[in-house]
This record gives structure tokens, sequence and C-alpha cells, in this order.
């Protein structure tokens, strides 16, 4: 008996009841945690290679840029005619990339004679190598020229008309 009179067996009833996990409660908890930590590293695994991915885009936008202003600023580019290239490794994104550009009159008045305003049009693509497969994207740029006889004859480039 205790102090108050109550007798001690429910008391030593409630504390000989061990407290703690089952083996089947931390093999739950244990699957919980395993199938969350492999979907953290599929959602990283994912960013990674996004990054990779947009890291590389990023660089070729550069370079693009780069040889889009060269061409734009380069006086006796051939209308109508593509010309290409490649980068070197050094200047590019270590993979083999290249460029394809064509130069086309965009837009002349009518009547127009040699020797009279025009806008030019330079289309580039630039491409490059991501593992077996190839990558491009195109972008386009414009100059004011000075027409030529061949522009106005209905020669190469008159593709605005």
């Amino acid at each position: 008996m205790t102090r108050n009179g109550t007798n001690d067996n429910r008391a030593s009833c409630g504390r000989s009841k061990q407290r703690g996990f089952t083996l089947l409660e931390v093999l739950v908890a244990t699957t919980i945690m395993a199938i969350a930590v492999v979907g953290l590293l599929s959602a990283m695994s994912t960013s990674l290679r996004n990054a990779a991915r947009l890291t590389d885009y990023d660089r070729v936008v550069m370079i693009a840029r780069s040889k889009m202003d060269e061409l734009l600023a380069s006086p006796r580019l051939p209308k109508g005619q593509p010309i290409e290239g490649q980068f070197d490794a050094s200047e590019s994104i270590g993979t083999r990339s290249g460029w394809r550009a064509v130069l086309t009159t965009f837009e002349m008045q009518p009547q127009s004679v040699a020797g009279m305003d025009a806008i030019d049009r330079l289309t580039l693509e630039v491409w490059w190598m991501s593992g077996a497969t190839r990558r491009s994207f195109a972008v386009e740029g414009f100059r004011r020229s000075v027409l030529r006889r061949e522009d106005v004859m209905g020669g190469a480039g008159a593709g605005g008309q």
C-alpha cells in the first residue's frame, strides 16, 4: 500500500511495459526514408543534367553572338551563297562545333538601282555535338548595305522582293 492507501500493482503494471519501436516500425520507417532518398537523388541527377545542358547553350550563344558580329562587320560577304566553318576547340564548348551563314537582301525600295540603300539579312546557324547528337540553333541579324548591280539585276540575294 502507498501513502494514500492505493495499491502499488497498478503503478507497477504501467511501468513494466517497455517503451520503444518494434522491428516492424523500424523497417517501415527505413523503407520510407529509402524511397525519399532515392527520389531526392533522382531529382538532383536531373537538375545536374539540365544545368550542364544550359551551360552548353550559354557558351554556344556567346560564340554565335561573336561570330554574328564578325560576319555583319565584314563588307565582302557573298550574297545568296552559304559560307561555313568550324570553331576551334579552344573557343567553343570543347566539342566539335561549327557554323553556316547565308547573306540575302531582305528589303529594298521598288525600282531600286545600284548605289541605293537596302537592308541585308544574315542567317547564322551554329551547331555542336552533344555526345552522338548534333544540336543547333539559328539566329538572324540585319545590316544596312548599298545595292550592287548584281543585286538589282535579279542576281543572288534579292530574296526580300
